[in-house]
């Protein structure tokens, strides 16, 4: 499962990292009209659907999966701009579903400092709820025909619903490896970006699909390693979520994996001590992410998600298109590695 990267391949570092507005620029028009379109295919004559449809509306995040496939869907090809809209909704319903199920499962009760449908309603409709989305999406590519697309998102959905069950089982640091890391957030998140990005491809660049399957893949391997990170790193006021959030509900990830490698006895005696406690305080989640930075596991961790980030860049060099699009899938992935929230 590891990835290594040819020194030579690496890049040479930008100075600042691309902002997503800029990546987004050349399908903004198109991803102006995602909101609609998603409206359109969730719409339902059922009240309480539709409460809890409005409620994740406005609560809806950047846009990152449809911006992957609206980019996709124009890289020296000829785009079908009204499918290439329909398939980004898709793709966003689906990612919206998932993150309903994880905020049940988990008990979150905020979401992108708004409240979760689980905490607004109850579980059980937060379940339904995740589902009725993704049954839409699934109608709606019936609907369009098209049996490829259909295919490519029933098997990120299929890999994703056993990444949940992977990660449901993933909590004892002693026990979790790298590889066990890496098989989870490739079901959990590379599986969805990839699939956009080749679903975009079926709406325009056909001759690009596998190349842009693998960038996707790649990119979405780099993308949660940055995030999975951020969790160590970042600010309550910048993430929307508190520090350490991960280690409160007692999930392992690389950063940790790779501090453990090189935790003295004791060390690796507080981590296991800090698995067993139900509700974990700031103090004891402030010592494991000492002990992760100074073992070595954020330097790890930010190395890995480089290392995929080339080949998600060594991926694009073997696509021919002259008009740019190539570059702003690019810049995603400088924006992937590099973000702060």
């Amino acid at each position: 499962m590891h990835a290594p990267v040819d020194p030579g391949m690496r890049q040479v570092a930008r100075s600042t990292s691309p902002r997503l507005a800029t990546i987004q620029a050349p399908v903004r028009e198109a991803l102006d009209r995602v909101g609609d379109e998603i409206r359109r295919v969730v719409s339902s004559d059922f009240t309480m659907i539709g409460e809890v449809n409005d409620h994740l509306l406005v609560m809806k995040g950047k846009l990152f999966r449809p911006t992957l496939l609206l980019l996709s869907s124009r890289v020296g090809g000829t785009p079908s701009p009204r499918e290439a809209l329909t398939l980004a909704a898709v793709v966003e319903l689906v990612h919206l579903a998932t993150l309903v199920h994880d905020d049940a499962v988990d008990h979150s009760v905020l979401r992108r400092g708004l409240p979760t449908v689980n905490a607004l309603w109850t579980h059980q409709v937060a379940i339904i709820m995740g589902d009725y989305l993704y049954s839409r999406g699934v109608t709606e590519l019936a609907q369009l025909g098209n049996l490829e697309a259909l295919g490519v998102l029933a098997r990120a959905a299929n890999e994703m619903s056993v990444g949940e069950m992977r990660q449901l089982l993933s909590y004892d640091a002693l026990d979790f490896t790298e590889d066990d890391y890496y098989r989870l957030i490739a079901a959990k998140t590379a599986s969805l970006m990839s699939a956009a990005c080749e679903m975009g491809a079926l709406a325009g660049a056909v001759h690009a699909r596998e190349p842009l399957a693998r960038y996707g893949h790649n990119l979405g391997m780099a993308f949660q390693i940055a995030d999975d990170l951020l969790d160590y790193t970042g600010s309550e006021a910048v993430t929307g979520k508190p520090t350490g959030h991960d280690l409160r509900e007692r999930k392992v990830t690389l950063p940790l994996v790779g501090a453990m490698a090189h935790a003295s006895a004791a060390e690796a005696a507080e981590i296991r001590h800090f698995f067993t406690r139900v509700e974990p305080t700031d103090e004891e989640i402030g010592r494991i992410i000492q002990i992760t930075a100074e073992r070595g596991g954020l330097d790890y961790a930010r190395r890995r998600a480089r290392d995929y980030a080339d080949l998600a860049e060594a991926a694009l060099g073997e696509i021919d298109d002259d008009g740019g699009t190539v570059d702003a899938l690019r810049d995603a992935v400088a924006y992937a590695v590099d973000r702060s929230r």
